[in-house]
């Protein structure tokens, strides 16, 4: 019965949204990659301490204890492990990526790459280490190695609306859903993610970067949501979001002061905010009655417009990324 309940539920929930956007096709399942790094086999081979079994704080504390030549040696040997260590140092997890996925990425600062499933990869705008101010933008569906130039237009228009301040890191570092399926409607894909988020928020506090905003949009705000009573954050933004799997903002169980934006035109608003059997993500977070804060998106044009350059969306998330809104 409660089988039944789910599909007829996930029929629903995807009829609703196909039949309210333009061309979208159902999803296909997809498997959340998660666990330790590739090569983690080789790395513990060589005596190396278990990727799994350390915090980002202890994997800091472990470089520390290093001296320079070492952590080279270690990258160099193993570099699809710690070009995916949070808590390694910056400079390193950029120097083993450009080896592992500098074909794929010339120029860019790869914080993180895995190549397995569609591929995962965490890009970075800005000097991370130095910036007064760090923004972490956490993408929905159809994101992955491979399909980056969304997200990373998205990043760049963020950087730019600060004035080059801010440092920002487009986080494609979950197994997002595959177009509007049943994936889309779960939240199995945004339990891995969650738990990836919060490491990788762990491992730049490891490192000393600045306590980021969290810019979450659509099914990336489940995952935002999930994680959000685990990660030390200064704001967290959803845009587009289907839910958060929370009632309402004071059920994240955060410190960080919670915003959300939905544009007029936006067909997320066509989706059901229920969650019944697991399926659906719950209350509306630019509900008034969820207590997030409003931001103004009247002027954003769609599901993916909150980020394009002169909305007021965009001027409000750079004011919120450089501390200037209270």
């Amino acid at each position: 019965m409660r089988r039944f309940t789910r599909t007829l539920v996930a029929a629903a929930l995807t009829a609703t949204v196909v039949a309210g956007t333009a061309g979208w096709a159902s999803g296909n399942s997809q498997q959340p990659v998660t666990g330790a790094p590739v090569g983690t086999t080789a790395w513990r081979a060589d005596g190396l301490p278990d990727p799994e079994r350390m915090t980002p704080a202890q994997t800091a504390a472990y470089f520390g204890s290093l001296s320079l030549r070492r952590q080279q040696e270690l990258a160099a040997a193993h570099p699809s492990v710690v070009g995916n260590l949070d808590g390694a140092p910056l400079t390193l997890r950029y120097a083993a990526n450009a080896r592992t996925a500098g074909a794929r990425f010339p120029g860019r600062q790869v914080l993180a790459y895995d190549p397995r499933g569609r591929g995962q990869a965490v890009l970075v705008f800005g000097d991370l280490a130095k910036a007064a101010h760090v923004a972490v933008i956490v993408p929905g569906s159809d994101i992955d190695a491979a399909n980056l130039a969304p997200l990373t237009r998205k990043a760049t228009a963020l950087r730019e609306a600060t004035g080059g301040r801010t440092a920002v890191v487009a986080w494609a570092g979950y197994t997002t859903p595959v177009g509007v399926g049943v994936d889309a409607a779960t939240g199995e894909l945004a339990e891995a993610g969650a738990g990836r988020l919060t490491r990788f928020a762990e491992g730049l506090a490891a490192v000393g970067a600045a306590e980021p905003s969290l810019f979450c949009h659509s099914y990336g705000s489940v995952v935002c949501g999930l994680a959000a009573h685990e990660i030390a954050a200064k704001d967290l933004v959803v845009l587009g979001s289907p839910g958060m799997r929370a009632e309402n903002a004071a059920a994240l169980g955060t410190t960080a002061r919670v915003w959300a934006a939905k544009d007029p035109t936006d067909w997320i608003d066509r989706v059901p905010y229920v969650e019944v059997a697991g399926l659906g993500h719950g209350a509306d977070p630019a509900a008034p009655e969820f207590g997030a804060r409003r931001i103004d998106a009247e002027d954003a044009r769609g599901h993916d417009g909150y980020f394009a350059p002169g909305t007021a969306s965009l001027r409000t998330f750079a004011a919120i990324a450089e501390g200037d809104v209270r």
